[in-house]
C-alpha cells in the first residue's frame, strides 16, 4: 500500500515522566572520575575515544536538560586532579562531589544527588570500569534503579578487566547504551522541535570520529 501523505510530523510523544525508554524528563547522568590519574592507566580505549563519547554525552545532558552529577576521588585528599577541564566546560554550573571511597554511591552528597533528583533511570559513565563504574552501578540496581552504563565512555586497566566489568553489571539487571544512541533515545524524532540539539552534537561528534578512526588506520 503506498503512503498517502509525506511524513513530516512526529508521532505522538508519550509519557516522558513514565516512557520505559529514556527521556530528558525520566533520566540522570552520573560521571565518576574522569581525572587524569584514571585516564593514565586505562588500556582498554585510548583517552581521546573516551573524551570523544564522555563530551558527547555531557554535550547531549545540558542540551536536552538532564540533571548531570559529577564526581570525583581524592582531590580533597590532596592525590588527585579534578575532572578533565573539557568535560566541565561542557557542563556549565555543575558542581564536582569529592570522595575518599572507590565506590560513590557510598558518599553521602553522591547518594544524595541521584536520590533528590527523584529520577529513577541512571545514565552512568566512569573510569575505572571495573571499580568506579561497577561498584555504584550494583549497589543501584540492588536499590531497584535502572541502570544504563554508556559502554565506548569508560575504560578498564585492561580489555579484561573491561569486559568483565560489563559482564557483571549485565548480570546484575545494567542496561549498556553507547554516547550516541544515549542521544537519540532522548531526542526520539526528527520531526520534533528539539531535533536540532542531537543535529548539533552529531556535527561535531562524527567529523572527530572519522578523524580518530583515520588514526587507528
Amino acid at each position: 500500500m503506498s503512503q498517502s501523505s509525506p511524513k513530516t510530523q512526529p508521532e505522538p510523544v508519550r509519557d516522558p515522566a513514565t516512557d520505559h525508554l529514556l527521556t530528558p524528563q525520566n533520566c540522570i547522568v552520573a560521571l565518576i572520575d574522569y581525572q587524569p590519574e584514571q585516564y593514565s592507566t586505562v588500556t582498554s580505549s585510548t583517552p581521546e575515544e573516551i573524551d570523544l563519547n564522555v563530551l558527547a554525552v555531557a554535550k547531549l545532558a545540558t542540551a536536552y536538560q538532564v540533571p548531570v552529577v559529577l564526581s570525583t576521588v581524592g582531590v580533597d585528599m590532596g592525590k588527585n586532579k579534578g575532572t578533565n577541564k573539557a568535560i566541565l566546560d561542557e557542563l556549565p554550573g555543575v558542581k564536582e562531589i569529592d570522595r575518599s571511597g572507590v565506590n560513590a554511591w557510598e558518599d553521602p552528597d553522591f547518594r544524595a544527588a541521584i536520590e533528590t533528583s527523584g529520577r529513577r533511570n541512571v545514565v552512568i559513565g566512569g573510569l575505572w570500569t571495573e571499580v568506579c563504574l561497577t561498584f555504584p552501578t550494583l549497589d543501584m540496581l540492588a536499590e531497584g534503579y535502572r541502570v544504563f552504563p554508556v559502554a565506548d565512555a569508560v575504560g578498564g586497566i585492561s580489555q579484561v578487566s573491561h569486559d568483565r566489568a560489563f559482564d557483571r553489571m549485565i548480570a546484575a539487571g545494567a542496561q549498556p547504551i553507547t554516547a550516541i544512541s544515549f542521544g537519540a533515545e532522548l531526542m526520539r524524532n526528527w520531526a520534533r522541535s528539539d531535533a536540532d540539539k542531537l543535529r548539533q552534537v552529531m556535527n561535531w561528534y562524527f567529523p572527530k570520529k572519522q578523524q580518530l578512526d583515520a588514526k587507528r588506520g
